[in-house]
């Protein structure tokens, strides 16, 4: 189990509490994180909650509960190397219709994103995030048990010490309540492949 209380703040948030597993975050507005692509602007400044490793094989997984009250607002798990090189994966809201359950990579200063449309009534999801070196691997679930691929990505600079952990933002001009809890690092579960081969 983590030590939440040894974890690290980047963008340490105005509002928020800390518990032996459970983190609260209530966010600012115009908060976010993206890099150039499309929109063309940059931010970087929703606070993001850490700890580092040079494990080269793990697991991480947690809970989110949130409660978003504007189009945007947004968290979930994070792996931030700096401004120009992480990932994410969250739930955001859009509006009383759907929500975008999605995952950003941005490598080398540009975003890209990843998402599914889902119920708009969306107010929980687990998230895993699995390295095997520089790959990662990215799963979410409904219940904490049976977890689906988001994604398979390569992050550039990820093969050493990484940081990694929960985030939450409101890119608009609102706030609201993020919690974490059920916090976990263990062995890999991303398996070794074990089909076709290389050239």
């Amino acid at each position: 189990m983590l030590d939440i209380k040894s974890m690290q703040w980047l963008n340490e948030p105005e509002s928020y509490s800390l518990d032996w597993n459970k983190v609260e975050i209530i966010t600012a507005p115009h908060t976010d994180l993206w890099q150039r692509t499309y929109y063309h602007f940059r931010n970087d400044n929703a606070p993001m909650l850490q700890f580092d490793t040079d494990e080269r094989y793990f697991s991480f997984s947690v809970r989110t509960q949130f409660a978003p009250a504007q189009r945007f607002d947004q968290c979930g798990i994070i792996l931030y190397l700096d401004s120009e090189n992480w990932l994410k994966a969250s739930v955001e809201y859009e509006d009383d219709k759907k929500a975008r359950l999605g995952s950003v990579v941005t490598n080398n200063g540009f975003s890209d994103w990843a998402t599914t449309d889902i119920g708009a009534g969306t107010r929980e999801m687990w998230y895993r995030l699995s390295r095997r070196e520089d790959d990662f691997l990215i799963e979410c679930s409904d219940d904490g048990i049976n977890y689906r691929q988001m994604r398979i990505c390569h992050l550039f600079g990820g093969a050493g010490k990484i940081r990694l952990g929960v985030y939450a933002c409101s890119p608009e001009n609102s706030s609201f309540l993020a919690t974490f809890t059920d916090f976990e690092l263990t062995d890999c579960k991303w398996l070794p492949h074990d089909g076709q081969q290389p050239d």
